[in-house]
């Protein structure tokens, strides 16, 4: 009989309906443990014009107009569902504020900063009394300062570059970093400090072969680590046919780290396009990608007895 039942997504990238969903999942699936793999935090913001007695903001490549107090939070609710962040201010000052990289970049941590904080409130409020054990981590994608945010809650737990116990017999390190991608995010690392990062988190393993190990980036030349090619331009490579050509772009490091530790599972994310399983060895590696955009969670289930995986399956919703 499974005696743990996890339900784990990754890629949310800020938007606020899959983190509501995401909160639900617990009583949902009747998971007792729920997790976020990385890339928690959203990448735009949204001016919302002052436009004395009217509210006006770009939503979904069109214009929409807030005239009360209503609609303007209507507004803001539906910005914070696609993953952008709501920022009320007048066109001049939005003006005066994209002249300046550092203003723009300290706006940004603050808008994101207290809607994680918000987050963090919200998984406490519904999920503590569940009694679920809530993991939320880091992704290539999110900044520094959320680690820290993560860790101001005496309930979510933060797991990045530790072994976190899921139950008596389940291990699990993680790592949020992945090797370089074209667009240089925060957590991008060349595969030489990726593979030392991994060495050190799973240093302290007692039980590999019954442990999960989180790692946001997929190990390469797997099913579940594949992508569109992108040129210098960082766009598509078609191929004669004038489809997309797609090409592996996981981990070598990820891969060394699973061969040499064979865990029952590798959980990871990054790649949204490539939801499925690849076993390596006896490991099987999950991915549940993302449709952040369309407001549709997709997430997994495994079911965990002492020393086995008792079944999985995939979600979406």
């Amino acid at each position: 009989m499974s005696k743990t039942r996890i339900f784990f997504v990754s890629d949310i990238h800020g938007s606020e309906r899959l983190f509501l969903k995401f909160t639900n999942a617990g009583r949902v699936y009747k998971a007792n443990v729920l997790m976020i793999g990385g890339d928690i935090t959203g990448k735009t913001i949204t001016p919302i014009f002052d436009k004395g007695g009217s509210w006006k903001a770009e939503y979904v490549s069109t214009w929409r107009t807030a005239n009360n107090q209503e609609e303007l939070e209507k507004l803001e609710k539906d910005v914070r569902e696609l993953g952008s962040y709501p920022y009320r201010t007048t066109e001049s000052e939005w003006a005066s504020l994209r002249e300046s990289e550092k203003k723009m970049d300290d706006l940004f941590v603050n808008v994101m900063s207290e809607s994680i904080r918000r987050w963090v409130k919200l998984a406490e409020e519904r999920l503590k009394p569940l009694g679920c054990k809530t993991i939320f981590n880091i992704g290539n994608d999110d900044l520094p300062i959320v680690a820290d945010l993560i860790k101001s809650s005496d309930y979510v737990i933060y797991p990045n570059e530790t072994i976190v116990q899921i139950d008596d017999d389940h291990e699990m390190p993680s790592v949020g970093n992945s090797n370089m991608t074209p667009w240089n995010c925060p957590g991008d690392l060349s595969e030489e400090a990726l593979l030392s990062k991994l060495e050190k988190a799973t240093s302290g393993l007692t039980k590999p072969e019954t442990s999960l190990f989180n790692l946001h980036c997929p190990p390469y030349d797997t099913q579940i680590d594949v992508a569109p090619k992108l040129d210098a331009n960082l766009a598509p490579v078609l191929t004669p046919g004038g489809e997309p050509e797609m090409t592996h772009v996981g981990s070598t490091s990820v891969r060394k780290i699973i061969e040499k530790f064979q865990p029952l599972a590798g959980l990871h994310g990054h790649i949204h396009e490539s939801r499925g399983i690849s076993k390596i060895g006896k490991t099987q590696c999950f991915n549940p990608g993302s449709e952040y955009v369309s407001g549709v969670l997709r997430g997994l289930v495994v079911n965990l007895s002492e020393k086995k995986i008792d079944n999985y399956v995939f979600t979406e919703g």
